[in-house]
Order: structure tokens, then C-alpha cells, then sequence
């Protein structure tokens, strides 16, 4: 059986928290990277682990490289995009979600039937 895709919206969620990560973009990236590692093997919102884990980052922490059970890649230009673009290649029977706070983004990718969830399921 193939493992749940969870696509994380690291612009997104790295701005769901008024921590200072206007300041350090990558370094922000690289925190959210980290602290996603034990969903992988747990799940997240409902779905068991292990589940594929992919953060999508875009502009700034554009570069910001993968560890053990979390694959990062840099949109080469809008993150929505790049996001919408990884739910349609999945197979459409796959398990499948997003998480973002982004209603447009949302919209996007639920119309390819993915489920979303928001950045609070991954920063409690």
C-alpha cells in the first residue's frame, strides 16, 4: 500500500506564528523542517505513519535541504503552484494532504481531492 502524501506549505505555516521568522526565512524553513520530522513516522490529522512527507519552500529558503523522513523542495516559482503541481501528479487514489491556512490554495487542491488541513495540525 502506498503512504499518505502530507504536503506542508512552509511559507504558510512559518507565518502562522509571529515568532521573529521574518528575520531568518530559511532559518525559519529549517526549524518547521525539523520539528516535522516525527510526523513522518507517526502521521498527522488522522492519518497513520509512516506517511510521505514533502515541505514545499519558496523564495528565501529556497535551498534549504532534506533530513531523515522530511523531503524539501524549492519551488521554482510560486509554492502554491509547485504544491498544486505535486497533489495532481500523485495518483488520484492516494491519500493526499495539504497543509496550509491559504483559502485559494485550498481551493486548488481539494478540487483535485486532496484534504487540507491547517498549520496548527503541525504547530500545535
Amino acid at each position: 500500500m502506498t503512504q499518505p502524501l502530507v504536503v506542508v506549505d512552509a511559507a504558510n505555516v512559518v507565518g502562522s506564528v509571529p515568532d521573529g521568522w521574518w528575520r531568518d526565512r530559511r532559518g525559519a524553513a529549517e526549524r518547521l523542517r525539523d520539528s516535522l520530522v516525527p510526523y513522518a513516522t507517526e502521521g498527522v490529522a488522522g492519518l497513520p505513519g509512516p506517511v510521505e512527507l514533502v515541505l514545499v519552500v519558496e523564495g528565501a529558503a529556497r535551498g534549504v535541504g532534506p533530513v531523515a523522513g522530511v523531503r524539501v523542495e524549492s519551488a521554482p516559482g510560486s509554492g502554491d503552484d509547485h504544491i498544486v503541481a505535486l497533489v495532481a501528479a500523485a495518483d488520484p487514489g492516494r491519500e493526499r494532504l495539504v497543509v496550509t491556512a491559504d483559502r485559494g490554495l485550498r481551493e486548488r487542491v481539494t478540487a483535485l481531492g486532496a484534504r487540507c488541513a491547517g498549520p496548527r495540525t503541525v504547530r500545535p
